[in-house]
């Protein structure tokens, strides 16, 4: 219970928090720190470690190249990765139907029973606790040492991702202020708001937007999220070609591809 309590936390806390903390000691330090945090979390949960790499083998990578992405995975603080890749070959595997762990449409299309299965598909189902088989679903990962050595020191990039921000911005301006500011925009706020971003790609793009691929269940592209997620959200894409290493194929859309 206590970890669900945490995640909940660590993700509504900080942004309900930014409306009454909005100017102060917002600077230029605590968004360049947040960027480069963002962006390093951010592609190791979609473009790398977590989501193309680890989940679906869309490329390969050598041993020192598959801890750096393990670990800048964590950095996202989003679970350990043998959880994270487990429950979304699950996903996967009944995509919008019964078994699928985050589906918008597992409890009817009324009015009510999707605003229901919108809260549940973005972040109520964290609170289930209803953990998907790692030997099931991450077999080959769990046979992996470096994954499962990466999977047992979670907490250490956790402690990284968060502090991080604040040892750089107090080193930084040389004040216990900057460091707290960078502490709280750069290290809560950022790891709040890309929280909410890869579950939009959960909710959002399994109920609205553009369906240009076959695929066998409502995964959807919804182009407003595409910057922020890296480009996750040209959805569709994906669970018609789960291996494609490519978020988006068609022109105009902001594609990514490991290098």
């Amino acid at each position: 219970m206590a970890p669900h309590i945490a995640v909940y936390a660590f993700s509504a806390i900080p942004l309900l928090a930014v409306p009454f903390a909005w100017g102060w000691g917002l600077g230029w330090t605590d968004l360049i720190i947040a960027a480069a945090f963002y962006f390093v979390s951010g592609l190791g949960i979609t473009v790398g470690a977590f989501h193309r790499y680890f989940t679906q083998g869309s490329f390969k990578a050598n041993r020192p190249l598959k801890i750096s992405l393990a670990a800048a995975g964590q950095m996202a603080v989003q679970g350990p990765v043998i959880i994270w890749v487990a429950e979304h070959r699950r996903h996967h595997a009944f995509s919008d139907r019964e078994g699928d762990p985050h589906s918008p449409w597992l409890f009817g299309t009324s009015v009510a029973a999707l605003a229901r299965g919108f809260w549940h598909a973005h972040m109520g189902w964290i609170f289930d606790r209803d953990m998907s088989n790692q030997q099931r679903f991450a077999p080959d990962l769990l046979a992996d040492k470096d994954i499962v050595r990466a999977n047992k020191y979670f907490w250490v990039w956790t402690i990284v991702s968060v502090i991080g921000p604040a040892v750089i911005g107090g080193l930084i301006t040389m004040s216990w202020a900057g460091a707290l500011t960078a502490f709280f925009w750069a290290g809560l706020v950022r790891v709040a708001l890309l929280h909410h971003v890869t579950w939009a790609v959960n909710s959002i793009c399994h109920m609205i937007g553009e369906r240009p691929f076959s695929a066998r269940d409502r995964s959807a592209n919804f182009w407003p999220v595409a910057l922020l997620s890296f480009g996750e959200s040209w959805h569709n894409l994906h669970h018609a070609d789960p291996t494609s290493a490519r978020h988006g194929v068609l022109r105009g859309q902001r594609t990514s591809r490991p290098g």
